[in-house]
């Protein structure tokens, strides 16, 4: 008896030597290691702080910028407002430098050659692994890394070829007529103008051609997810500003309960969709998502198959991923184009141009030059996605650098965009003809324009969201002209997306 007590106490003894071990290299040794073997290469960032790294001055920094938020003109510089830390950062310790979120190095990469080198090696730089808070709002093929996102990829590209892009143009017409073009023509039916906030309506435009298009539900339903995930939204980007300990989303929080509250309100919404979908044969086509998706679940070939769950999460990330960013896309199209009535007037010609009966076509979108120049410009402006991460597990060599196992590379899509070294001295500034002939020429072949990212792992859709902002302005442009109400106050702001921060209000004038 002795004896086996005495055993038990020497493991107890090395499993607690072990975790302290452990422990130590986590929070001291690996990241002490770390910054020695980057500053040996000529590279600068702050110093590491025990286990919390920069997280105090990232969220510090933060609250004051929303503190002290003024209004900014529309060629000034917003970054320091959306990404305090991050733009210090770059500015005080260049464009290739490190920071520390927690014990983790991030390195910030500006260099087009270099980014493209991480965006295209999938195989050897990696999506970081999410906080598991974070994957609530974004589970599914953008969490998935290997074996598993090529599956899931495999299966869901087939929802976005060009036939079934050009089979749900005809439902997202409806869309924009019924949300967009009937009620603001009620609006301005008594003045022939009136001031509107825009942003609401185009949320609901972007999620009605979302709920049409990808699960054939009614709006009804679609307006509810749209309303859960902006609430979850709001809830990571605040999960977002401290360290993740594990275990902490199982504290009883009162943010963790209401993540868990919404997660479970969506599971059953979308859970109710799909029931109506193997019950009903005619809810189910072969041409949405959520039917695509549904029928992977039943596959004989196994290596091809999707459980329930899986549908469920890659259905919750798209719908948040196409509504969200697309919708902020088209409200900054908009204040642009208020803003520049040249732009504005040329936009509306191309359209005219293009489709003469005034009944937009799907052929007829890539035919709009001045119309795709603009769109372009907004997205390098406003790029909805202003960061992406990777992280390599093993040391590895980037271009002159050899980076270190474990250390995350952040590449600052929005500072690239409004690069004056890679875009001009005119880089905060609204210039749609610097892609007139193109985006190869207007990067002058660099990888400086990256909106949905690149390679591989490449926005799955991209086009389905180009073809909703290009389709939604051209018909806008047909039916009103627009311009900025004195209402309007430019401050962009970052919750997981870049949108207006007091909303987008315009005023329409019926033509």
């Amino acid at each position: 008896m002795g004896t086996m007590l005495s055993l038990l106490a020497s493991l107890a003894v090395i499993g607690s030597a072990w975790w302290v071990w452990t422990v130590v290299q986590w929070i001291w040794l690996t990241p002490r290691a770390t910054e020695r073997c980057l500053r040996k290469q000529g590279l600068n960032g702050p110093p590491y702080r025990l286990l919390r790294g920069d997280t105090i001055q990232v969220a510090t920094m933060a609250r004051q910028a929303v503190t002290n938020a003024k209004p900014i003109g529309f060629s000034g510089d917003f970054l320091p407002a959306i990404l305090p830390f991050h733009h210090q950062v770059i500015h005080t310790y260049g464009k290739i430098s490190f920071t520390w979120l927690g014990p983790t190095a991030r390195l910030t990469i500006m260099d087009p050659e270099l980014i493209k080198e991480v965006l295209v090696n999938n195989k050897i730089y990696k999506k970081p692994t999410m906080n598991p808070m974070v994957k609530i709002l974004v589970p599914g093929m953008p969490s998935f890394e290997d074996q598993k996102w090529a599956k899931h990829r495999k299966i869901i590209a087939p929802a976005f070829t060009q036939d079934k892009l050009k089979h749900m143009f005809s439902a997202m017409c409806m869309s924009c007529n019924d949300i967009l073009i009937t009620e603001w023509t009620k609006l301005v039916s008594d003045n022939g103008s009136c001031e509107v906030d825009v942003q609401p309506y185009i949320d609901d435009f972007s999620s009605d051609v979302i709920s049409r298009n990808a699960f054939g539900s009614s709006y009804e339903q679609g307006r509810r997810i749209y309303q859960l995930q902006k609430e979850q939204a709001m809830l990571t980007s605040q999960v977002l500003k401290s360290v993740y300990i594990p275990g902490r989303r199982f504290l009883p929080t009162k943010t963790n309960k209401r993540m868990n509250e919404i997660s479970n309100e969506l599971r059953s919404i979308l859970s109710k969709i799909m029931e109506k979908k193997a019950v009903n044969p005619v809810l189910s086509s072969d041409e949405d998502l959520l039917s695509l998706l549904l029928k992977s679940t039943t596959s004989t070939n196994g290596e091809l198959r999707m459980s329930v769950d899986d549908v469920i999460d890659e259905c919750k990330s798209f719908y948040f991923a196409g509504q969200e960013s697309t919708s902020n896309l088209l409200v900054w199209t908009m204040i642009l184009l208020s803003q520049h009535q040249t732009w504005q007037a040329r936009a509306r010609e191309d359209v005219c141009r293009v489709f003469k009966n005034k009944k937009p076509s799907y052929e007829g979108l890539n035919q709009l030059k001045v119309v795709t120049m603009i769109i372009y410009e907004a997205l390098r402006l406003y790029s909805p996605a202003t960061i992406f991460t990777r992280i390599t597990y093993e040391e590895t060599k980037l271009g002159n650098l050899t980076i270190p196992a474990g250390v995350q590379l952040l590449l600052p899509v929005i500072f690239v965009h409004h690069d004056r070294d890679l875009w001009g001295g005119d880089a905060k500034e609204f210039n749609p003809e610097r892609f007139s002939e193109g985006i190869a020429r207007a990067t002058k072949n660099k990888l400086a324009f990256f909106p949905f990212s690149w390679g591989p792992r490449i926005c799955i859709g991209n086009n389905f969201a180009l073809m909703e902002v290009k389709l939604a302005i051209s018909t806008i442009l047909q039916n009103f002209s627009f311009e900025l109400s004195p209402s309007y106050t430019h401050s962009p702001s970052y919750v997981v997306t870049l949108q207006p921060k007091h909303g987008a209000y315009l005023i329409l004038h019926k033509i």
